[in-house]
């Protein structure tokens, strides 16, 4: 088999095998003595016997180890002790959120950064139920003062402003002039009835427009204004912004939030949204004599999701890099360090997840001058066409009921489902053994980011339910949705 003209050579687009890239597979994967897969001590076998598939796979152990580590580089290379103010991550829970995943991420030392009353919601239950809430066992965590929650996100209703107030949540991230009324009005609101003191303040921070755009390698742009989230700091509106904030009296500025872009590998970017937010918090401080304690680096972090993909900046690496860019910005500022936070939600639930699929056709389709390429059918859909439309991204496939047979050919091949439309496309190109067969099963990484959430052909697939695993013990935690379950949505019976 030949493939088309200016395509990497046959074999360069297979899979790695876990132990080849630890980075890019759920720490626990690996391949049991039959060949097959191994996860979270289970089997390929047992995991599909409880959960067929398409099915998303958690690596729970995986998963609260990898909010351990970023929560404890952010706490060490921000500890008070080493002239810095304290540093905290946050969970994006836009990544992948259910009141398991929020308990997990909480309990191993991160907060949870929230976008609707519908996540903040399911925080506000994993805090609860930490507290000793629901039979829980109690880890000292007060549900009522949720300041290692946030919310923030485009338009929030002043329903979702009061419901953030009322909790006290740590991050409250106002995206407008129009949301910062909004803010004071519910504070306003919250006094009147005896949630708030008579002088009790909102805490709020500010979302900032940098001028920075980053993602992935590419060239990192200034003045770039053109996002529909924040407020611009070239414009001179965040100042403005930042100096109502201050001077509401129903309201504190807690702080700045900057958020410059996704799948980031290169943290130059990072560094130069240092210096404008640090900057800006100069000079809100130089006009108002308030120099707010904090400031939100926001995530977009990078994972790898083929063997293409460079190894991603570890935790360490991460927060490293931020402190010596945040101390040495305010040395030259003369201004005291703030508390720093992050939010690496990809970074966290993106490798510890796998999607299995199983094979229900196979079709090769001649390209022309000695080219082809095998058409391969999967029995579930595309689950995240943000990343593949918005990045030029690529996933990649690794055959899971089996280990490959190195002295069998590979096959250039396209993992798609029934639509078999650019929407459609599970993996576009990769390289898979020429006696792949229907009934093999198909394990494609890092999913777990964005995935079930921007599940696509809802007209055609049910959405797969979402299985942890853990120390040779399974459950779901989303179960999967029936053909009944769709039918009841369109009001049928």
């Amino acid at each position: 088999m030949a493939v088309p003209t200016g395509e990497p050579p046959l074999g360069a687009l297979l899979a790695p095998e876990p132990d080849e890239r630890p980075d890019l597979w759920p720490s626990t994967l690996r391949r049991g003595d039959d060949g097959a897969l191994v996860v979270g001590g289970r089997s390929l076998t047992e995991i599909l016997d409880a959960a067929p598939t398409p099915v998303f796979v958690l690596d729970e152990a995986d998963l609260r180890g990898r909010a351990a580590t970023w929560a404890s580089a952010m706490f060490e290379e921000f500890w008070p002790d080493y002239g810095m103010a304290g540093g905290d991550a946050y969970y994006a829970g836009k990544a992948f959120l259910t009141t398991r995943v929020a308990r997990d991420v909480l309990a191993e030392g991160m907060g949870i950064d929230t976008a609707s009353r519908v996540e903040l919601a399911v925080g506000l239950r994993a805090l609860d139920q930490l507290s000793g809430g629901d039979g829980a066992e109690a880890e000292g965590l007060d549900p009522a003062h949720a300041t290692r929650l946030g919310l923030h996100g485009n338009g929030k209703t002043e329903a979702e402003i009061r419901t953030a107030l009322a909790h006290r949540v740590g991050h409250l991230v106002l995206d407008s002039a129009d949301e910062v009324a909004l803010a004071a009005s519910a504070v306003r609101s919250l006094r009147e009835v005896g949630e708030y003191a008579p002088d009790e303040t909102g805490q709020v921070m500010v979302r900032l427009t940098t001028g920075i755009h980053a993602g992935g390698h590419e060239y990192i742009s200034t003045a770039h204004e053109d996002q529909k989230f924040g407020i611009s700091v070239a414009s001179g509106t965040a100042l403005a912004v930042c100096r109502a904030v201050v001077d509401a009296p129903e309201l504190e500025l807690h702080g700045l939030h900057s958020h410059i872009g996704s799948q980031i590998m290169d943290l130059a970017g990072f560094r130069k949204a240092v210096g404008v937010v640090l900057r800006l918090r100069h000079e809100v401080a130089a006009s108002t004599g308030w120099l707010c304690p904090e400031i939100d680096l926001g995530g977009g972090y990078g994972i790898a999701y083929t063997g293409a993909d460079p190894v991603p900046p570890s935790p360490q690496h991460v927060a490293r890099t931020l402190a010596d860019a945040v101390r040495s910005v305010c040395a030259e500022l003369g201004d005291a360090v703030p508390h720093v936070s992050i939010e690496p939600g990809r970074s966290v639930v993106g490798p510890t997840t796998i999607t299995l699929y199983t094979v229900t056709g196979l079709k090769t389709v001649e390209l022309g001058e000695g080219a082809s390429r095998l058409y391969v059918s999967v029995d579930g859909g595309m689950s995240d066409n943000i990343r593949p439309a918005l990045y030029d991204a690529a996933y990649t496939a690794l055959v899971a009921n089996h280990r490959p047979d190195p002295a069998v050919e590979p096959v250039r091949a396209r993992v798609v489902g029934k639509h078999c439309e650019s929407g459609d496309v599970v993996v576009r190109d990769v390289d898979l053994p020429a006696d792949l067969a229907v009934g093999d099963v198909l394990a494609v990484p890092a999913t777990g980011a964005y995935g079930r959430s921007m599940a696509s052909n809802y007209n055609l697939f049910t959405r797969p339910g979402v299985a942890w695993v853990s120390g040779g013990e399974q459950g779901w935690l989303i179960r999967p949705e029936t053909i009944d379950d769709l039918l009841r949505l369109e009001g049928e019976e």
